[in-house]
């Protein structure tokens, strides 16, 4: 670091502190601080130090200066740079003011630092901030978790102008749009929906449900998502927590239809969601609403005892469209994925043969000749324990009476379930007759992209749970703010896709499978990637977390010198080569907001 006087036309010189330093191999300089109002004494008493630094007799500087406070700041600029490239604060309000800059920087702290808006205030204060995020987004130096608060219910009216400018960004006419809610256990292909427990009892959209969550007596939220073809979150809407899946559909037909003026559409939802009964009172025969879900077992059942599904269908590949009287003017694709196939037929085994293993134990007490069990109503409670553990009733005849007990195998009905095992059948109604069946399935797969979500949201990065909030709008705008913010990390994640051990060649990867059945496998990139835990040039492979703690080492310090009444300045850590290429890859990928 060096003093730098610099001229000033009329007006006395403008005194720099300045540094110098090499990039590229290039020597370059950098302004540091304007000393122009230091009185020349202390200027002149820093120049010496300066001097005596670049001395190599003279002692350490390091005593010279002191840093009196050290903040990550990397991981903020990479987040509030995206940001700004996505028009996120133009989103939430159109003008600047105090309850903008919180909602931002409650969004990026989602991200950062996931955490209860108590807990979040204290990451933003003063006295014990986390990062450098409170002075980026210009928070007041006196909040508390009120103002976070209250910057909710400022946010909370506009959820539905936010997610139809979102909707004209990734929504057009035609377009394919995903939705799921909830989990329905076996579906295919696997699917993931969302429900989060509830700390507290007050909230009028808490309800006891089946909790996803393992947390049983809690009382739950459920929320779904409408996602674009790529997986881009468009809206979010929270329902209560005993809500059937197909309950919700209406509600977000009448949003894409009304509020988002989409007259032609076509919906992707699993089997659960979009059911007959849906099909039937809500889906068919509107114009303009096309549709691709699946069929449950049963009616896949259906269709192999009349003979519609052959063996022979699957020859030469592993998906054939057929027709259904059944199902009139809809488009039928069954896919048969052998490895399913073989690990249903194995899981069926080990639970008939467990099934098995316990049953026999009560028939052994029945039949033992010291205290045997008696008693129709008490072999019948052991036997419906065991029945319930392994959900195979529906496999075993049961005769019980008061003194005995005996059971055996349906055959005919294992035989007619292992039929189909390994089987799904798409079911579409499409007006554009370009759909191959290989894209319908494709389409219906599209679906494990909300699955991606709604693992970002729950687990993995944002953390949605547990929910503390007790007024209905502020857990619909804490969900709300939880989705902008994996809106955001949707959009780093693409742009970091070569830095980070996600997929960076979907096209290839893509034309290495056989099917649109097979599973997916990584392209060459990516398992060179998690094989070396190098890109191509040398560099480091993150997950997105640990992206994140990386540049969280670019600090920005607070320097002040050894000298009565010298002010002090700001410096930043310099980036590494992989700091450096992280915020070249954001700066230069084209985000939403310019699409």
């Amino acid at each position: 670091m060096f003093i730098e006087p610099v001229r000033n036309r009329n007006s006395p010189p403008c005194i720099l502190l300045r540094e110098t330093y090499r990039h590229d191999g290039k020597v370059k300089h950098r302004t540091l601080a304007n000393l122009s109002k230091w009185p020349p004494g202390i200027v002149e008493g820093l120049r010496r130090l300066l001097k005596s630094s670049r001395n190599p007799h003279a002692t350490t500087s390091s005593s010279d200066f002191r840093i009196t406070r050290s903040l990550p700041h990397g991981h903020v600029a990479a987040v509030l740079s995206t940001m700004r490239k996505l028009g996120i604060a133009h989103l939430l309000g159109s003008k600047a003011c105090p309850e903008r800059n919180l909602c931002m920087a409650m969004i990026a702290s989602r991200i950062l630092f996931p955490s209860s808006k108590l807990a979040t205030s204290r990451a933003l204060d003063p006295e014990t901030r986390l990062s450098t995020l409170a002075q980026e987004c210009q928070l007041p130096e006196n909040f508390d978790e009120n103002d976070l608060y209250a910057a909710m219910d400022w946010l909370r009216p506009r959820q539905p102008r936010i997610e139809k400018a979102l909707a004209s960004r990734h929504f057009h006419e035609g377009s394919l749009v995903l939705y799921d809610l909830t989990l329905d256990s076996g579906r295919e292909p696997g699917c993931m929906g969302i429900t989060s427990y509830f700390e507290g009892k007050s909230c009028p959209l808490a309800r006891l449900g089946y909790s996803r969550d393992g947390k049983k007596g809690k009382l739950q939220i459920v929320y779904g998502l409408l996602c674009n073809r790529e997986g881009i979150p468009v809206a979010v809407e929270v329902f209560e927590g005993n809500t059937a899946d197909p309950m919700t559909l209406a509600t977000q037909i009448k949003k894409l239809r009304q509020r988002f003026g989409l007259r032609h559409l076509v919906l992707v939802g699993d089997r659960g969601m979009i059911t007959q009964a849906r099909i039937d009172e809500e889906l068919r025969g509107v114009e303009g609403l096309d549709w691709i879900t699946a069929l449950r077992s049963g009616q896949i059942a259906d269709l192999a005892a009349e003979g519609l599904i052959q063996p022979s269908l699957f020859d030469e590949k592993n998906l054939a469209e057929i027709q259904s009287p059944d199902f009139p003017g809809e488009r039928l694709v069954v896919c048969r994925n052998p490895l399913l196939a073989r690990s249903r037929a194995h899981k069926r085994e080990e639970l008939l043969s467990a099934t098995e293993a316990d049953l026999a134990k009560i028939a052994a007490a029945v039949q033992r000749a010291k205290s045997p069990l008696r008693g129709k109503d008490k072999i019948g409670l052991r036997v419906g324990r065991v029945i319930d553990a392994h959900k195979m009733a529906k496999h075993f005849d049961l005769n019980i009476s008061d003194d005995a007990f005996t059971y055996s195998r349906r055959t005919e009905n294992i035989a007619r379930e292992a039929a189909i095992d390994g089987l799904y059948v798409v079911r579409a109604k499409v007006t554009d007759e370009n759909f191959t069946a290989s894209q319908l399935v494709e389409r219906y797969k599209d679906l494990s992209l909300v699955e991606n979500a709604f693992r970002c949201l729950k687990t993995v990065d944002l953390k949605v749970r547990p929910i503390h909030h007790r007024s209905e709008d502020r857990v619909r705008c804490h969900v709300l703010l939880c989705m902008l913010a994996y809106y955001v990390e949707w959009h780093m994640r693409a742009a970091l896709k070569t830095v980070l051990f996600d997929e960076d060649d979907h096209e290839t990867a893509r034309a290495s499978r056989s099917d649109a059945v097979a599973p997916k496998l990584p392209s060459p990139s990516a398992k060179r990637k998690a094989r070396t835990k190098r890109t191509p040039d040398g560099l480091s492979v993150h997950s997105f977390q640990t992206l994140l703690k990386d540049l969280a080492t670019i600090t920005r310090n607070t320097i002040v010198p050894k000298l009565p009444g010298a002010p002090g300045w700001q410096q930043e850590t310099e980036p590494t080569p992989l700091q450096e290429k992280i915020f070249a890859l954001l700066h230069d990928h084209p985000m939403s907001s310019s699409q």
